[in-house]
């Protein structure tokens, strides 16, 4: 089960590139069961989400790298390529995710949490701004159908 809260942000923090990061590229399959394929650093995987919005179900496979390349190819709408970034906040981490085209200037922050009480009595900090959990335009699978000029 994948609980998380999503955000966009106020402010950047200013040390950003002091905390571990790392490459993500992703595409999908398909939006409805929403299929993934990602590549985050030198991991491979091929993902089932369930519906929902704060909680759903989330299955991660492995994948081979050659496999990985060939289900990309597959993959409808635009390949979603963004840094996250890990920023320790309490008991949780904030994974900022620093957009690149074309969905930039887009930076978003998630977070997750172990239960669903955890996730509603969350208090963002302060640098965050509008929560977009609830709306299906900041889910990724929906961001890569986004045309764009």
């Amino acid at each position: 089960m994948e609980i998380e809260r999503k955000f966009l942000l106020k402010s950047i923090p200013e040390d950003l590139e002091r905390f571990p990061h790392r490459l993500i590229e992703q595409g999908y399959l398909c939006t409805a069961p929403v299929v993934r394929v990602r590549r985050s650093g030198e991991n491979f995987t091929l993902t089932y989400k369930g519906g929902g919005m704060m909680a759903r179900r989330e299955e991660n496979l492995p994948l081979t790298q050659e496999g990985y390349r060939h289900l990309l190819a597959k993959a409808d709408g635009n390949i979603i390529t963004k840094t996250r970034y890990c920023i320790p906040w309490g008991d949780y981490t904030i994974e900022l995710d620093v957009f690149a085209p074309p969905l930039a200037p887009l930076v978003m922050a998630e977070v997750e949490f172990p239960a669903v009480e955890e996730a509603e009595a969350f208090t963002p900090p302060e640098w965050f701004g509008r929560e977009v959990t609830f709306d299906p335009a900041y889910h990724n699978s929906n961001m890569s159908r986004r045309k764009f000029d």
